[in-house]
């Protein structure tokens, strides 16, 4: 796994079980590790870690080497990690020691080297315990970015084969340093590197924040690209985000710089929004990129902006109009595609910002945003829904789960709702019902648990999945709301009470309750229904004006039968 290991240029090439001890006197200029995949036809996720250094392991990575510089005296584990196993560098850097003493230190290492390795070698079944991946090492690559599951078989293969996909929206950023060449004349090669690292680290938290994908740098240039391996309709707003806060650090360390009299950088940005192909190529070294003439455009959307600013195509502009000030400059002919419209971003529109500058968004961005992401949380939850409900849920199905979601954006609307308080509902709408994927029995619990589970990946607060949570409990029979929020979602669950189709719905759910708590007469059904329409009440003003007659209608009908 660990191919060499580079001490202040002195490199030990394919270190052996004795050579993961590494022990360095007094100065360490830098220490580099370099990785190759256990098969040299595939690549691996892989992750690292230099305890004494780094707070944790960092994120899974296709990475094939990592460098530390200016380490302090000590000791140190660099811990690789894969689908193929974990290796381990022990490195000590010592103060000025004799041979002596060195030799000592590295004797204990080794000794405790050994006795780890003879504890795994005891276990058998160990290093499958510990690494649950696939012994395929295309397998997680699959996983991530072809989105489709991974096992042994024929199919496996056929995957493994393909190696691509494509998206229909996606938006790709370059980014690229002005007047690089003129810098590298006359700045030192080690400050050059430095600086380097420091930008495109920042660029990666950056991305990391807005899970946007980083593709790749080339010299002093940085490609990015939102809406995969995980679709998603919000990446034209999420990509431009990143891009205000990349200008913003360029800009305050260019501040910084020109105060100490030193050389400063610029960063020109271009982003156009369209279709890409994705895939992993190669044979000895796979790597992953995208292609298409989305990637082309965002290119020249780079090039034809200017230092300082955040260059936008006109198809992107028209998907992020609405949250920022753009700056109509022109057209600019793109071959074999005609002309397309540039745009300059000028920051996040006043309305939806904090302060005036327009570079940090308020608590409205987020909500206008959440609602661009509900879209993409529908489309999940109603596919599970789809492929997970028993056939025996005959009542709280995905119509039933549509047509709450349709009232509550009536009632909510009506009532008065907060733009927020009202997707708040809504969302609550969506998952009141998803737990009959797991249990009918006190299904709430489960719905509640969902949510829990799958909404952070987008993007809601803790504070706003305890109030989804609330919302979803005071669907529960018995249960009795105690705000309009959940006045509107009660309304809404019983909406049918009082439709004009009440009767075949009614009868979906005598037959759902008869498959899950037994079997029931016709006339007992009615009864029931008889004596619960007696004491339901609408909670809201708009529910009693648009169903209270014609519950009422209803309930005189049941009554009749009865008789």
């Amino acid at each position: 796994m660990i191919n060499s290991i580079v001490l202040s240029g002195d490199t030990l090439n394919r270190p052996s079980v004795l050579d993961t001890v590494c022990a360095v006197e007094s100065k360490l200029d830098f220490v580099e590790f370099n990785f190759v995949p256990a098969h040299p036809d595939s690549a691996e996720l892989r992750r690292f870690y230099l305890k004494g250094h780094d707070a944790t392991f960092g994120k899974w990575t296709y990475k094939n080497s990592v460098t530390y510089s200016n380490l302090e005296k000590g000791n140190y584990q660099f811990i690789l990690e894969s689908e193929k196993g974990v290796q381990t560098i022990y490195l000590y850097i010592a103060p000025s020691l004799n041979g002596y003493l060195v030799s000592t230190v590295i004797l204990l290492l080794v000794a405790v080297t050994g006795l780890l390795l003879l504890k795994i070698g005891f276990k058998k079944g160990a290093k499958r315990k510990l690494f649950p991946f696939h012994r395929d090492s295309i397998a997680p690559l699959l996983q991530k970015y072809l989105n489709q599951p991974t096992t042994e078989t024929a199919e496996y293969r056929k995957l493994a084969q393909r190696r691509s996909i494509k998206y229909e929206k996606a938006t790709v950023l370059f980014a690229d340093i002005q007047g690089f060449t003129k810098i590298v004349e006359h700045m030192n090669p080690e400050t050059l590197i430095d600086e380097l690292d420091r930008f495109f680290v920042h660029f990666d938290e950056v991305a990391e924040k807005y899970k946007i994908e980083k593709i790749k740098t080339i010299g002093d240039a940085y490609m990015c690209a939102g809406g995969l391996p995980e679709k998603n309709r919000t990446n034209p707003i999420e990509v431009v985000m990143a891009a205000i806060e990349m200008q913003q650090f360029m800009q305050k360390t260019g501040e910084e710089a020109q105060k100490d009299g030193k050389d400063f950088w610029e960063l020109r940005i271009g982003i156009h929004t369209g279709s890409v192909i994705s895939g992993v190529i190669g044979r000895k070294k796979l790597s992953f990129d995208i292609w298409g003439d989305t990637v082309n455009i965002a290119s020249r959307m780079e090039s034809s902006g200017v230092a300082g600013k955040i260059n936008v195509s006109g198809v992107s502009y028209q998907l992020i109009k609405d949250f920022f000030v753009c700056e109509y400059r022109g057209k600019m002919p793109i071959k074999y595609k005609g002309e397309t419209d540039m745009y300059f971003v000028k920051g996040i529109m006043p309305h939806l910002s904090d302060g005036e500058l327009g570079k940090r968004p308020n608590e409205e961005f987020f909500t206008k945003l959440q609602w661009i992401r509900y879209d993409d949380i529908e489309e999940v939850v109603l596919t599970k829904m789809k492929t997970e409900l028993p056939a025996s849920v005959t009542y709280h199905n995905i119509q039933h789960t549509i047509d709450v979601c349709t009232q509550v954006e009536v009632l909510g609307r009506a009532e008065g709702l907060s733009s927020k308080n009202l997707l708040l509902v809504k969302t609550a709408a969506l998952f009141h019902d998803t737990g009959f994927m797991v249990n009918p029995q006190h299904h709430e619990v489960q719905s509640v648990r969902i949510v829990r589970e799958m909404l952070p990946h987008y993007g809601f607060r803790k504070n706003e999945i305890e109030t989804i949570s609330q919302l979803i409990m005071a669907t529960e029979s018995n249960a009795e709301p105690n705000n309009l929020m959940e006045m509107v979602l009660k309304d809404a669950d019983l909406d049918y009470l009082g439709r004009a189709d009440f009767v075949p719905l009614s009868l979906k759910l005598w037959e759902e309750l008869c498959e899950h708590n037994g079997k029931m007469s016709q006339k007992e059904w009615n009864k029931k229904q008889f004596a619960f329409l007696s004491k339901h009440v609408y909670y809201t003003a708009t529910a009693k004006k648009m169903r209270q007659v014609n519950k009422k209608m209803q309930l005189k009908k049941i009554e009749r039968l009865l008789k």
